[in-house]
């Protein structure tokens, strides 16, 4: 029975997860959307929730408390500033899970977790445009003239 468990181990060990979560949340806050799987989207909506809420109220201990746990100052003066003013009327729900289909290859079910209400000049991720591939041949170079005696 499942009783007492909170919480997906994605087969990960708990060092692994942390740093994995942490990089999420810290690339979340940078770009605002992020496109990973749905498990670890679905992991990562409370714990971003948690982080813009500590964000709202802007005293020292709490700053301590993020940059503990995101480890980066970019991140927690962006919480602190740009994402606390914005949500400073919304008492929940920060963050929204969005389900993109099925990964090729391995056929994993893809999310896109974004913030709500979120910038729209904020630096997007697109998918790498494919570009034609060069030709491999090479211009006939001139042939060297040689002198005949």
């Amino acid at each position: 029975m499942r009783h007492g468990l909170s919480y997906r181990k994605l087969n990960k060990s708990t060092e692994h997860r942390k740093a994995l979560f942490k990089n999420m949340l810290n690339s979340l806050i940078k770009y605002e959307q992020i496109i990973t799987t749905l498990p670890k989207a679905k992991e990562l909506k409370p714990q971003i929730d948690k982080v813009i809420t500590i964000g709202k109220k802007n005293i020292l201990s709490n700053k301590k408390k993020l940059f503990s746990k995101l480890q980066d100052k970019k991140s927690v003066t962006k919480v602190f500033g740009e994402l606390s003013k914005r949500y400073v009327s919304r008492k929940g729900g920060y963050s929204r899970v969005l389900k993109a289909g099925f990964r090729t290859g391995d056929d994993a079910p893809m999310a896109v977790i974004e913030l709500v209400d979120r910038n729209p000049e904020a630096k997007k991720i697109d998918k790498p445009k494919k570009t034609p591939a060069k030709d491999k041949t090479k211009e006939p170079q001139e042939p060297s003239k040689i002198a005949s005696k």
